[in-house]
């Protein structure tokens, strides 16, 4: 059952609200993608407090107001025959993004390829996935087994 606003870690107590919402919005989707809870918490909270730091002031009121704190039902980790598939690394129109094989949307986008590439290698690492890192045109670079 995922956190909400109103049921969440004590760890996540302190935290201010926009801060707060994110990092569960971080951590349930963590999760829903095999993470184990003591290990999605604090990485949640990391990088929520570095999107407030790096967000744009609008970005932050907009999440404040719209944002949600439970993953969107069509993403990819809620399909669970998609559980077994590679994670691709992939070029995007705002990066590089990282998407479940047969997926019809990307997980998440990145800046750069290596960013892309370690966030593809971590989600690979908890399901016992490979990773499939495409060139620029979409041609396959190389393919990381898991280990």
């Amino acid at each position: 059952m995922p956190w909400t606003m109103n049921d969440y870690p004590p760890s996540f107590q302190s935290l201010d609200n926009v801060i707060r919402k994110k990092a569960l919005e971080i951590a349930n989707k963590m999760i829903q993608e095999g993470y184990d809870e003591n290990r999605a918490i604090p990485i949640a909270i990391s990088q929520a407090k570095e999107w407030k730091k790096n967000a744009a002031e609008k970005e932050v009121e907009k999440f404040s107001s719209h944002g949600t704190v439970t993953p969107s039902k069509d993403s990819s980790s809620a399909r669970p025959e998609l559980m077994d598939h590679a994670q691709h690394v992939v070029k995007h129109e705002e990066g590089w993004a990282v998407q479940t094989e047969n997926a019809k949307r990307a997980s998440e986008v990145k800046e750069t390829k290596q960013k892309a590439i370690d966030r593809a290698k971590e989600i690979a690492s908890n399901k016992e996935t490979s990773v499939v890192i495409h060139k620029k045109d979409g041609h396959i670079q190389d393919v990381l087994k898991p280990q």
